[in-house]
């Protein structure tokens, strides 16, 4: 009775050591961009379910909605770090956010990954905020090789969101390495919210481009290229992975069939083993096909969870000194090496970006059907 006794007590002690670590995960789960923040939260849950403890203690995930705003993605930040008390933040999705949410995390020593933000501005000069992602440079140049070399383009328009941080970066990258290609291209402006693109399609027109590259997000893609369809374009469309989202399609409709676009992960690309895993989970639980930023809320959970881990192993009494343990973590995440995510095999560098392929898809038929790969050393830099 005694041996049972004291059998008993030992494993409520070692109960008792076990802590919950909670992360924060920011995202907009609300309004203008709310199908990118739910799409990343499925990819985040199915790697939750995969691994929900890192050395003996449980992961809790909190989220917070930022709204689709720049302002709310900071607070939101803030809230996860001085009230949850979070060793690190999932987050965010689109670069502007990730810019304001990332300056509050920067300056409170707090590690947060991003699963999709590709601005360069994102991770430069940080040390705590890396990401998942490839960054625009590599995706701008990916959509200028894929639209000089596999479509024949050599005149561009670029449509520029001139409110998203996001889409100027982009539209930069994308004018520099076609110019370097041989091509020739011209810019038009607009803003987030936009109804009427008569204007600049007008203005795109006259130019008569092979190409119209649209560096924003999916809402004003699918009127834009609704709207230029109606004046008569019949070339190319191509966008950077701010279309990917099953709204394109709704809000596009037949005008956005044959658009291209670059992105991050296709079910029918299978990379890794880990490919196959991440597709089979996904469908069994929302019985659908993954998007590419399902994959990379899943790859970010995964390379932030393992970096918890080997912090731990090093380290177990961290677990009990918050910034001891946000400081190795922060650290932990850059060291990342040949990581075997859902979207390929992934190297964080000392900058906090992912070194790793760019995918195009194209829509078909309604869905988003693979078109290719375009490896970093064929992108002019």
């Amino acid at each position: 009775m005694r041996k049972l006794l004291g059998v008993i007590v030992l494993t409520f002690a070692i109960l008792a050591m076990a802590a919950t670590i909670k992360v924060g995960v920011v995202l907009p789960m609300t309004g203008g961009i709310s199908a990118f923040g739910q799409m990343t939260w499925e990819g985040i849950q199915i790697a939750h379910s995969v691994k929900p403890t890192v050395a003996g203690h449980e992961i809790k995930l909190v989220l917070l909605d930022n709204r689709s705003e720049k302002t709310e993605a900071a607070n939101a930040v803030a809230r996860a770090i001085d009230k949850e008390k979070v060793v690190a933040i999932i987050g965010q999705v689109a670069s502007s956010h990730s810019l304001a949410g990332g300056a509050v995390a920067e300056e409170k020593h707090t590690p947060m990954i991003s699963p999709s933000s590709t601005n360069p501005l994102v991770t430069q000069g940080k040390k705590y905020v890396s990401r998942a992602c490839f960054i625009d440079p590599f995706q701008g140049g990916a959509a200028a090789v894929f639209a000089f070399n596999k479509l024949g383009a050599r005149r561009a328009v670029v449509f520029t969101d001139i409110q998203q941080d996001y889409s100027v970066g982009l539209t930069n990258f994308f004018m520099r390495a076609f110019r370097k290609l041989g091509g020739t291209v011209v810019q038009v402006f607009y803003n987030t919210g936009d109804q009427d693109f008569s204007a600049q399609i007008s203005t795109a027109l006259a130019f008569s481009p092979d190409v119209i590259f649209i560096t924003g997000y999916y809402p004003e893609a699918a009127l834009i290229s609704r709207q230029a369809r109606q004046l008569g374009y019949t070339g190319y469309i191509m966008g950077g992975d701010g279309l990917e989202a099953p709204e394109l399609v709704s809000i596009g409709g037949e005008a956005v069939e044959g658009v291209y676009f670059t992105t991050h992960f296709h079910a029918k690309a299978a990379a890794t083993p880990m490919t196959k895993k991440f597709v089979a989970m996904y469908k069994e639980k929302y019985k659908k096909d993954p998007s590419a930023l399902a994959a990379l809320g899943f790859d970010a959970y995964l390379i932030l969870a393992e970096a918890m881990e080997r912090v731990l192993k090093a380290h177990p009494e961290y677990v009990n000194d918050l910034q001891k343990f946000r400081d190795a973590v922060a650290i932990e995440i850059r060291n990342t090496k040949n990581f075997e995510g859902a979207s390929g095999y992934i190297t964080i560098n000392k900058n906090g970006d992912a070194v790793k392929s760019v995918v195009v898809d194209v829509v078909k038929n309604g869905e988003f059907d693979f078109a290719g790969i375009i490896n970093p050393d064929e992108i002019p830099m």
